[in-house]
């Protein structure tokens, strides 16, 4: 009888053991080599999912446009240390697996996708955190001044909030908010502060970062200066950023946001070179945009002008057909609210809008960077927001933006009257760059940031859009406007050979020092 007991209960508890180990094996696809069973060791096994929910919903970006390309996993990590884990686990496997770092989704053609490999749900970071701060801890230091450490995973509206609880905020902006800071990072981050403070990429003084050999790296300037340098703009090719040093400043509390309409593109770019150009007590914001007869004043990217306006700007584009509108803003305190008019006068003396089309607004600091937020509820509650978004962002050479007017604006998007989003375009100056790192831009000193943000509303209007973006690289190209494209996508190795031109060499050089077995982004299809 009692050896009956002991084999009764040594049988009971094998048997507790495959229950549990095949309960865990339930989680991953037994049709899927890609993932091998040793990973189930590791401790981050509960955090990996293969829940046919959990992949669709990874697989999802604000592009809609690619969304075929599938995971075979999942990772919902705790901490650092599970994103180590899994790099590592990949890097010493004869055949590793890809995996990419998806932060809040924002890219546009599956470039944080991983077709058979990982996805990295860096979100979950946050939502692991119990301290509301513990992702964003200010600090002060003689030699930086001011800064945050900040965990790549944060929202840049959370960012906002956290620093503006000491009376001090980033400088650098883009204009939504709701980004990743690592995901901005990994491309280079620009607004209409650009032409002033330099793209966010220039604003970092430090990075922990986990390469792809599942290593974490401390990094800057003057410390592991080839990834500090190859991170930041470099596509999340050479690293995933866990956290980032962001330079701060003391945060103003209101803005003047002035609007101004042209009905020449001459002037236009004229005047916003002129206002870049003024460094003393200039301005903090300067950006450009087309009015199209049929395109909708107000955006999604903020609510600007009253129904008066709208009517009187109406009736003006139904004569021109497109005009342009130039945005800029000027930051002001209690210090200088007695100044700020008469500092703003000066500034806008001079410039040759059309008489009678200059609209003025006084918000506060945070509804100014935050403005895209209302026009984003907005359209989700219409069910528009959640569509195809077949964007092209480009930077385009002083010499080449006349003749970029002519041929992309006025014959291109207005003739196939297609417009559908905002068409930004505005300057910003070489100096504010670094060339070490890996973004691209013209070679000339002052280059045009521009971007045409189509959305659409089924899949045969956005391959109407996506040949239209196709005319216009395929033209550039033709007559030599020698632009660069900014959120970059290409289809063959050749053509990002030709985007990286005389970086291609280093590029591939610290792919090959930080990723030599191609884990990371393979969405981005520049190695993969």
């Amino acid at each position: 009888m009692a050896k009956f007991f002991l084999s009764y209960g040594y049988n009971l508890i094998i048997f507790f053991i495959i229950s549990h180990l095949m309960s865990i094996l339930g989680k991953f696809n037994p049709w899927n080599p890609s993932i091998p069973y040793e990973i189930l060791s590791l401790n981050i096994s509960s955090k990996l999912s293969t829940n046919s929910h959990a992949i669709k919903e990874s697989s999802k970006d604000f592009g809609k446009i690619i969304q075929e390309i599938l995971p075979a996993a999942v990772l919902y990590p705790s901490c650092v240390n599970d994103i180590i884990d899994l790099i590592q686990f990949s890097y010493g496997l004869p055949v590793p697996f890809h995996v990419a770092a998806k932060g809040h989704g924002h890219s546009i053609r599956g470039q944080a996708m991983a077709k058979n490999g990982v996805i990295v749900e860096m979100s979950s970071l946050n939502n692991n955190n119990n301290d509301e701060n513990c992702g964003v801890r200010v600090s002060w230091d003689s030699g930086l001044g001011f800064y945050a450490d900040v965990g790549g995973e944060q929202l840049w509206i959370d960012v906002l909030h956290s620093t503006l609880k000491y009376g001090l905020a980033p400088v650098s902006w883009t204009d939504y908010l709701y980004l990743t800071v690592g995901g901005t990072l990994s491309n280079a981050g620009i607004s209409g502060q650009t032409f002033r403070y330099g793209p966010q990429i220039s604003n970092v003084h430090e990075m922990d970062v986990i390469t792809g050999k599942g290593e974490l790296v401390t990094c800057s300037k003057d410390m592991n200066s080839e990834l500090f340098f190859g991170v930041l703009g470099g596509l999340g090719q050479f690293g995933i950023i866990t956290r980032a040093r962001i330079v701060l400043d003391k945060a103003p509390t209101r803005v003047k946001w002035v609007r101004m309409l042209y009905d020449d593109f001459s002037k236009f770019t004229k005047d916003q070179e002129h206002l870049i150009s003024i460094h003393h007590n200039g301005l903090d914001y300067v950006e450009g945009s087309l009015m199209m007869e049929q395109s909708s004043l107000n955006n999604w990217r903020s609510s600007f002008f009253s129904p008066s306006n709208q009517t009187k700007i109406a009736s003006l584009l139904s004569k021109n057909r497109i005009m342009y509108c130039l945005e800029i803003v000027k930051y002001y305190d209690d210090q200088n609210a007695n100044t700020i008019d008469e500092e703003l006068k000066k500034l806008v003396k001079g410039l040759k809008y059309s008489g009678g089309f200059m609209f003025k607004k006084d918000v506060s600091f945070v509804e100014f960077l935050n403005r895209v937020r209302s026009g984003e509820i907005e359209l989700q509650s219409k069910g528009m927001w959640d569509v195809p978004h077949p964007w092209l962002n480009l930077f385009v050479p002083k010499s080449s933006i006349m003749h970029f007017n002519a041929a992309v604006f006025v014959d291109i998007i207005l003739r196939q009257n297609k417009t559908t989003g905002p068409i930004l375009v505005y300057p910003t100056s070489r100096k504010r760059w670094d060339d070490r790192m890996s973004t691209m831009i013209p070679e000339e000193e002052i280059f045009y940031c521009v971007g045409l943000l189509h959305s659409s509303s089924d899949y045969n209007d956005c391959k109407i859009l996506d040949n239209q973006n196709e005319e216009i690289l395929n033209y550039c190209d033709k007559v030599g406007l020698n632009i660069k494209q900014y959120l970059p996508h290409y289809k063959t190795r050749e053509d990002w050979i030709k985007h990286f031109g005389k970086k291609w060499n280093i590029f591939q050089q610290r792919k090959d020092q930080f990723d030599p077995k191609m884990i990371l982004s393979p969405g981005q299809r520049i190695f993969n």
